[in-house]
């Protein structure tokens, strides 16, 4: 069930740390494999430096039942030239905005997950999902 909620919301919202405030945003995942979720930035975007100072973040999915996933994790930068190719290969809009994968503004995280809770609408609580779950 967990999984269905992510392939239902193509923007989930990516929850960083600025110093003591917490900044949200919609993302848009270049890949996801399980719980492990890939996101595309810009080095020049606010929240490369507030990952960079505090690689905790948290995804929030919400699929059109209101149905809830909340993945919390570690955001790390993918150097991996094999696994970058992939995910260039896999998406148009990046190479169509950046151009190269070479182009030294792109950075890829991975959000590896340490805990996933899912809510169903109106069940009032989380439940933990194990994270080798479907």
């Amino acid at each position: 069930m967990a999984l269905s909620v992510l392939r239902a919301d193509r923007f989930p919202y990516l929850a960083s740390i600025d110093g003591d405030q917490p900044r949200l945003r919609p993302v848009s995942p270049v890949r996801t494999d399980g719980f492990t979720v890939y996101v595309a930035n810009l080095r020049s975007y606010h929240k490369t430096q507030e990952i960079a100072a505090n690689p905790r973040v948290e995804l929030c999915y919400l699929d059109d039942e209101h149905n809830q996933v909340r993945i919390t994790g570690v955001a790390e930068t993918v150097s991996d030239r094999q696994l970058l190719r992939e995910i260039w290969d896999e998406n148009p809009l990046l190479r169509q905005y950046l151009g190269s994968i070479d182009n030294p503004q792109l950075i890829v995280y991975r959000i590896a997950p340490t805990q996933v809770r899912y809510m169903r609408e109106w069940a009032l609580e989380y439940h933990e999902v194990a994270l080798g779950a479907e």
